[in-house]
């Protein structure tokens, strides 16, 4: 099912960037870049669900593709693709916060859901809470209240 998002992948694992146009998710998806995480797909992202979950790759006449603002659009960039799906993540347009400890919340594609949260796209510790999240919901990391505790 073709989604109008992002996609990065950290080990393998992939996290799924929704927002409406200009809301930063090629952005994050460069940020995450610099940080050793690899592109899925950038503005569209082909999902397939099957036994073990949702995974994510890119439509083939994009693959490899990234749109950088202001430099432009970026062709043979590494790809992970297709990454398992793990975690979706809301960008919050600006001026908008995420709640202090959210609820847990579910993204939900065809018969499977993953958790989902809101982040606030711009702020300058987005990708690394991305990180935290995504390990958070991957074991490597404890979060006792908020969006993946109680």
């Amino acid at each position: 099912m073709p989604l109008h998002a992002s996609c990065a992948a950290l080990r393998g694992d992939g996290v799924l960037f929704l927002g409406p146009s200009g809301a930063g998710k090629s952005d994050m998806v460069l940020r995450l870049l610099g940080r050793g995480w690899t592109l899925v797909a950038d503005d569209q992202v082909e999902l397939t669900e099957d036994a073990e979950g949702l995974t994510a790759a890119p439509p083939g006449a994009l693959r490899g593709m990234l749109e950088v603002r202001g430099l432009g659009l970026f062709r043979d960039m590494p790809v992970t693709a297709p990454a398992r799906l793990r975690l979706a993540v809301d960008l919050l347009a600006p001026g908008q916060e995420p709640p202090r400890l959210p609820e847990p919340r579910r993204f939900a594609a065809g018969d499977r859901d993953i958790p989902r949260l809101s982040l606030a796209a711009r702020e300058a510790a987005a990708p690394d809470k991305v990180t935290l999240a995504l390990d958070a919901v991957c074991g490597r990391a404890f979060c006792a209240a908020g969006a993946f505790g109680t």
